[in-house]
């Protein structure tokens, strides 16, 4: 590895808080339970840990509607629980990067309170509007929220105010100057307690049209129908002067302070603009999150966005699941949708039909082996690691997403992504998510969940977990790896990926039906499945010592 900025080139594990590991027993994660993990995190072999939401909340939309940004939600403990938190990771080696939520607050927010009430100013820091019709009955655009029905909700006195998510997370008015200095002044709380960083929820919005008008077409919420920067309330030019300012903010601080934003951009020179000097740090490259099973499809994703984001001084980063999306063994389980088959809205509709999960692990698997051998940082989501699935039955009296009941019971939206991960194959009856004699996990495990157990994983050169090991150690060891460019080599054939770094690295995929030869090299450096009579077989990836 290069001695740059540690955020370039590193391994970011993301805590989904509630469901990493719960140490008081009452069913839901919290911050003790990851501090008890941390030798776990560190022996994986990663660099940092983003957590979700850890903020004082209602739970509407679990966590991202914050109804305190210096207070962390009792469930998860306190914020001097959070200070040790800190401290503790940065012994093991491990930086720490909580979500911050810009977008909106939520309605418990003393400032929602407030703007309720009628109070001076207050309504000016968020986005009320008069309605339209007889006596303003009809919401004052056609905006739809990303969890279903109307983006706008009918207060007492006959106004209505803005939430592009649930009603419980009203928009904030980012052209009152009070929002912004509220929030850099949250950063800096933060920062002062030795938190690395950020990562930015909703980072492409912020910034609205103060005309607001209709959408030309009421479904396309992320602004992939409209000219670049045009779009009523996604990806305006506005929203990187917020960014610019909050670089100012992370700059004031030593150690490399980063933040990495959550932006989906219709175009990938779109996202490199949120990177540019001066502005934020890193952004998730979710265009390779969507891209198909496909080896031209990965391979110009791979090209575009590491061209467009290294040619505005940004590493690329590279992740496969999150905490918003069906987990990637189920996705590459099922056949290749084509590019238009894929969703335009955050939240993903749960799909009929079932995955192979067997041919979906091996795909995972190679991916994993590819993400680690391209240049950048990259981003583990918690489970991945295990092989975990989509849970996809769930039962419907247990679904808390509130995408549910904002479709009216037709989408089931992110909980199956979202189950307690199984920590123990033998200990209690949450799979050593809870301690023994504990209240019921907040979500329901499924039967055999602790197939996928940790313990049961630790150890087992052919398990998920241990490959993920053994990809992170060496990818950290490599001097090949980490930030800096990579070659693509001529492969034959439209089903391989073939691609060099230096010195003497190569990666191949066989994304065909058919095992290959492997191409001359000295040493095979690790395989996402053994060889089969020294080929690489049909969905497999193998890491190769050249010279």
């Amino acid at each position: 590895m290069t001695d740059t900025p540690w955020w370039r080139e590193a391994v970011i594990y993301q805590v989904y808080i509630r469901s990493f590991a719960d140490a008081d027993g009452d069913g839901i994660g919290d911050i003790a339970g990851i501090r008890e993990k941390l030798p776990y995190l560190a022996d994986l072999g990663v660099d940092a840990l983003w957590i979700n939401p850890w903020y004082a909340s209602p739970q509407a939309d679990a966590g991202y509607d914050v109804a305190d940004y210096r207070t962390i939600e009792p469930a998860y403990g306190t914020v001097s629980d959070a200070e040790k938190l800190i401290v503790d990771a940065h012994e093991h080696g491990l930086r720490l990067i909580p979500d911050i939520v810009p977008n909106h607050t939520s309605d418990r927010h003393a400032w929602f309170v407030a703007a309720l009430a009628d109070e001076p100013g207050a309504r000016e820091r968020y986005v009320f509007r008069p309605g339209r019709g007889p006596d303003g009955a009809e919401p004052p655009t056609n905006w739809q929220s990303h969890f279903g029905g109307p983006a706008w909700t009918r207060v007492a006195d006959g106004s209505w105010y803005l939430h592009l998510f649930d009603p419980g997370q009203p928009d904030l008015n980012w052209a009152n100057p009070e929002v912004a200095a509220e929030f850099e002044a949250v950063l800096r709380f933060w920062f002062d307690r030795g938190v690395d960083g950020f990562r930015i929820d909703v980072a492409h919005g912020l910034v609205k049209d103060p005309a607001l008008p209709d959408l030309t077409d009421a479904r396309d919420l992320i602004g992939r129908t409209y000219a670049p920067g045009t779009h009523p309330f996604v990806d305006r030019d506005g929203v990187l002067e917020v960014y610019e300012a909050w670089r100012r903010v992370a700059d004031e601080y030593p150690g490399d302070r980063m933040f990495v934003a959550e932006a989906w951009t219709p175009a990938p020179d779109r996202l490199a603009r949120y990177v540019a000097p001066g502005r934020l740090h890193t952004a998730f490259n979710f265009d390779y999150l969507v891209a198909p099973w496909d080896p031209a499809a990965l391979r110009e994703t791979i090209d575009v966005t590491t061209g467009r984001l290294r040619a505005a001084g940004a590493p690329a980063t590279w992740v496969l699941s999150n905490h918003d999306v069906v987990r990637h063994p189920s996705r590459y389980g099922r056949p290749v949708r084509a590019p238009e088959e894929v969703p335009t809205s955050a939240v993903p509709q749960a799909s009929d039909e079932s995955p192979d999960l067997a041919l979906g692990t091996r795909r995972a698997r190679a991916a994993l082996v590819l993400e680690a051998a391209l240049p950048g940082g990259m981003y583990v989501y918690q489970g991945e690691e295990l092989g975990l699935p989509e849970v996809e039955d769930i039962p419907s009296d247990a679904l808390q997403d509130p995408t549910w009941e904002r479709s009216g019971h037709t989408v089931r939206g992110r909980d199956g992504c979202r189950v307690p991960l199984p920590w123990s194959a033998t200990d209690g009856a949450s799979a050593g998510f809870s301690p023994e004699g504990a209240a019921a996990p907040w979500l329901p495990q499924p039967s055999g969940w602790t197939d996928y157990a940790a313990d049961r994983q630790q150890g087992d050169p052919g398990a998920v977990l241990e490959l993920y090991r053994a990809a992170l150690h060496r990818r950290r060891a490599h001097p090949a790896l980490g930030d800096g460019e990579l070659t693509w080599v001529s492969a034959p054939g439209d089903t391989l990926l073939h691609l060099r770094r230096e010195p003497g690295f190569a990666c191949l995929v066989n994304l065909g039906p058919e095992p290959v030869d492997l191409p001359a090299h000295d040493e095979v450096l690790l395989a996402s499945v053994p060889l089969e009579d020294g080929r690489l077989g049909s969905d497999a990836a193998v890491w190769l010592a050249v010279s």
